[in-house]
């Protein structure tokens, strides 16, 4: 992990937290599919960046729900993974909302942790295209798994060894 230009010293404590979430979700598999970017700058909250093209369309000619989904479940659950920095939360349940639909261009999902600090944490997320519209949002329930963070490769603290 490269550290920002400028800074002498790792990153510690919560923004290290933060930053080996951001690595988490840049190795998972799933990303290959989705040129996506998660940044994440504050407790309970999250943005991923990323952009759409008719290569994720329907038949119909606009984005996919499946496209929907999982960027407000990614968002809403690093919103909530932020605040846990021992353990890979699990979604239990999602609602989502689909408002408008999403053509290509550069979208926004931005989470927010809404309630839950101890067995289930409870975030929300909205989808934003291009022009500032919100196109859909979604509600999630996240619990603790028996994965430690730590314990997944992608997962890394970087250390002021590493610096």
């Amino acid at each position: 992990m490269t550290l920002p230009e400028g800074n002498a010293s790792a990153p510690s404590g919560e923004e290290a937290h933060f930053r080996a979430l951001e690595s988490l979700y840049a190795s998972a598999p799933i990303n290959r599919l989705f040129r996506s970017h998660l940044t994440i700058d504050t407790p309970g909250h999250s943005v991923i960046e990323f952009q759409v093209d008719e290569t994720v369309y329907h038949a119909a000619g606009a984005v996919h729900g499946t496209v929907y989904f999982k960027m407000l479940d990614d968002a809403a659950f690093y919103a909530a993974n932020s605040l846990v920095s021992d353990r890979f939360l699990l979604t239990t349940g999602f609602n989502l909302l689909f408002t408008r639909p999403l053509r290509k261009g550069i979208v926004r999902a931005e989470g927010r942790w809404i309630s839950g600090r101890r067995r289930v944490y409870v975030a929300e997320a909205a989808l934003i295209d291009e022009s500032g519209e919100e196109v859909g949002r979604g509600t999630g329930t996240f619990m603790r798994s028996q994965y430690d963070l730590s314990s997944l490769p992608g997962y890394r603290r970087v250390t002021k060894d590493e610096s």
